[in-house]
């Protein structure tokens, strides 16, 4: 019939893709995703099919899914939106224009058997085991930060937040399972401070913003020499950052040193590190009362500069991939933070195969 496309249409659209540069044809074709078949199928309760039914769909394909929501901050209606209307994704994702696509539903249960299972750190170890046997080693030391990941504002009286603050679960919800359902009680607020720019004129005082947020943190540490996330942690986003030091380190990395910002900076973290055979490089905290020395000024910039690596790794994963958490619950928030932080993994292994690879 005539305007009807056929499958060398399809081809020839597949070839023009290529030439385009698809990334997710690189991402495909670098990224081994056999590695995660073991720990996917140790995390899910499979079906034999015995009992009817259609069958499972593959746990590979299932989990590329969570990764295309990851890098393009998704929600599973619009994952399964974009599956039957792109080509690159149904490429990546090896489905013909013939085969079924996982629903919305589908998805969602496929992410809830993970998080039951908590197989999102399984997942990521197999992938740090990738990158040591290709030659990524955990080197020169490690740079440790945290990013607030914003999750849907409660709406909540004060009597009520005062029972979540102290790991109550209010009366009035336990009569309405329907509604305690919808409530986060893990997420907390907590504030951002944003840092004045300077004023034009140079003389002009102004004052740094503070904004109030609500959600969770991801706490990661990452290697400097080839700048994967290699240690990470997910709380609510009024924990305190120091706390989480020793969570998030990874004894594997090759080098001694640790860079962080003053909030990691304690009597506590200090004498550990010390006493773990760390390093510590963490920013130093200005004097009370009295103006920091000029020397401590200029090691503070020197560490300014190595720690900046580390906060563009969050910058990728709000911006291009836009992580925001829009489930209920810290265990479900870990999911899909613990994906981000295995996608980003993902694209950085993309982005040294390609520099290494032979011109």
């Amino acid at each position: 019939m005539r305007g009807q496309a056929g499958f060398w249409d399809i081809d020839e659209r597949y070839v023009r893709l290529s030439e385009a540069g698809d990334p997710l044809e690189k991402l495909n074709a670098l990224v081994p995703w056999e590695v995660f078949r073991k720990p996917l199928a140790k995390a899910l309760k499979r079906s034999d099919g015995a009992k009817g039914g259609r069958p499972p769909y593959d746990p590979v394909m299932m989990f590329k899914i969570m990764i295309l929501q990851a890098l393009y901050g998704l929600s599973d209606d619009q994952a399964e939106f974009q599956i039957q209307d792109r080509l690159s994704f149904m490429r990546f994702l090896a489905l013909g224009l013939g085969d079924r696509v996982p629903d919305a539903k589908t998805i969602w249960l496929f992410r809830e058997h993970l998080a039951q299972a908590k197989a999102v750190e399984n997942l990521f170890a197999r992938f740090d085991k990738h990158l040591a046997k290709a030659g990524y080693l955990a080197m020169g030391g490690q740079i440790v930060d945290a990013t607030i990941v914003a999750a849907p504002k409660q709406r909540n009286t004060d009597a009520e937040k005062a029972d979540i603050k102290a790991g109550k679960v209010p009366d009035a919800w336990k009569e309405k399972p329907a509604k305690l359902r919808q409530k986060d009680l893990d997420a907390r607020w907590t504030v951002k401070f944003s840092k004045a720019k300077v004023a034009e004129d140079g003389k002009t005082k102004q004052r740094d913003i503070a904004i109030p947020v609500f959600g969770y943190k991801n706490h990661a540490s990452i290697d400097r020499r080839h700048g994967f996330i290699r240690g990470w942690n997910v709380t609510s986003a009024s924990a305190y950052d120091g706390a989480q030091l020793r969570n998030v380190l990874n004894r594997g990395n090759t080098g001694s040193t640790v860079w962080a910002d003053t909030a990691y900076r304690s009597k506590t973290n200090e004498e550990w590190l010390e006493k773990n055979g760390y390093v510590s490089d963490i920013h130093h905290k200005k004097p009370k009362g009295r103006p920091m020395s000029e020397a401590t000024s200029r090691a503070n910039g020197r560490r300014s500069k190595i720690r900046a690596f580390v906060e563009h790794v969050f910058a990728q994963q709000k911006s291009r991939m836009g992580l925001f958490v829009r489930t209920i619950g810290i265990g479900r928030a870990r999911t899909k933070i613990g994906m981000a932080n295995l996608a980003y993994n993902l694209t950085r292994f993309v982005w040294h195969q390609g520099r290494t690879a032979p011109a």
